[in-house]
């Protein structure tokens, strides 16, 4: 049985033209600074992120740990969403390994941390009793709100607000480039109004491994200290970093593509009555869904679509997602409605529906 895989966009494999610049990108010692496609590739991410500098790192999550103990000393605090990748997937690492506290703020279904919320949580300087308040953390798109993009105009909001009471915002961007073709924008738009950003080369860009972390010259020296601190320094690494600029050059425009697969597959979901879906959170390439109370539930859902041949993953509290990527197409999707239909029937005939 062919599967089609919809648990993730990081289950994408390299292009062909990533695959030949593997094989024949130019190396060297990446921690004397010598090696060229890396050289190469952090120019490229820091010029299409608008920013000083850039570094290359392994995964997301060391991209935003090297960030956060970039930004913020021992005792420090960072203010975070309750439903960011930060604070729910990534061990704690800013606090494990750098005695950064997290202050949790509710997350708007917009992907939003409320002004007031955030204003709220803005500790007193002079207070001795209090940690000191350092760093805002953004998401966008924002995975557990379901791909949204952060609007405009509250990025702008988040950059005064910073500034008004010295603070910095980090980005973790991990899906970027998605929101900057869902808004029929360029990177650089939305990183204008962030200190730092982290982005994946992997995920949607296709990459087999890698994310860059972006800021001014003297934040990515720190972070780069922080990247040799927890194991991350690397040599002849321009094998990572060819696939990068592949990822960069020749992958952005084409998330388009697993933007209107997400709406055909979610337009879809949303015709059964089983399911329930919001289809405005809908924007980019993941797709959150449900079952109504009474159809069934989500693992069983999960596990029926897998004996035929679609992978999905579970969420937690009923929730289920699914995401397009490169190598799923229209009728990738028009299979995966099929057999959603044939799950879903054999759900409602365990539950004695009709």
């Amino acid at each position: 049985m062919r599967t089609i895989d919809l648990r993730s966009d990081t289950v994408t494999l390299p292009t062909p033209s990533m695959r030949r610049a593997i094989a024949e990108a130019p190396l060297g010692d990446d921690v004397y600074g010598e090696d060229p496609t890396i050289n190469r590739l952090e120019a490229l991410a820091a010029e299409r992120v608008g920013k000083e500098a850039a570094l290359l790192v392994v995964s997301g999550t060391m991209g935003n740990l090297c960030a956060l103990l970039a930004h913020c000393a021992r005792g420090d605090e960072v203010l975070v969403g309750d439903l960011s990748h930060i604070y729910n997937y990534e061990a704690g690492g800013a606090s494990v390994l750098g005695g950064v506290a997290f202050h949790v703020v509710p997350t708007l279904p917009n992907g939003e941390l409320p002004l007031d919320e955030l204003a709220a949580a803005v500790r007193h300087a002079d207070d001795s009793h209090e940690a000191l308040t350092r760093l805002i953390c953004l998401e966008n798109t924002h995975n557990r709100c379901g791909g949204v993009a952060l609007a405009p105009e509250y990025l702008c909001a988040v950059q005064a607000f910073a500034r008004e009471r010295g603070l910095r915002v980090h980005l973790d961007g991990a899906r970027l480039f998605n929101a900057a073709v869902a808004q029929g924008t360029d990177a650089c738009s939305i990183t204008a109004h962030v200190d730092s950003v982290q982005f994946c080369l992997s995920k949607g860009l296709a990459a087999p491994v890698g994310s860059i972390v972006a800021g001014d010259a003297a934040f990515i020296a720190r972070a780069r200290r922080i990247r040799k601190l927890v194991g991350g320094s690397m040599r002849q690494a321009g094998i990572i970093a060819a696939a990068g600029i592949v990822a960069l050059e020749e992958m952005v425009d084409r998330l388009a593509e697993d933007h209107a697969n997400a709406r055909m597959l979610a337009e879809g979901l949303a015709s059964f009555p089983q399911i329930a879906i919001d289809l405005d959170s809908v924007q980019t390439d993941i797709v959150i869904f449900s079952l109504q109370p009474g159809a069934g539930t989500a693992t069983a859902l999960v596990q029926a679509l897998a004996a035929r041949g679609v992978l999905v993953g579970e969420m937690g509290r009923g929730a289920i997602r699914a995401v397009t990527h490169y190598g799923i197409d229209a009728s990738d999707i028009e299979e995966a409605l099929e057999a959603a239909r044939g799950a879903l029937a054999e759900l409602g005939v365990a539950h004695g529906n009709n």
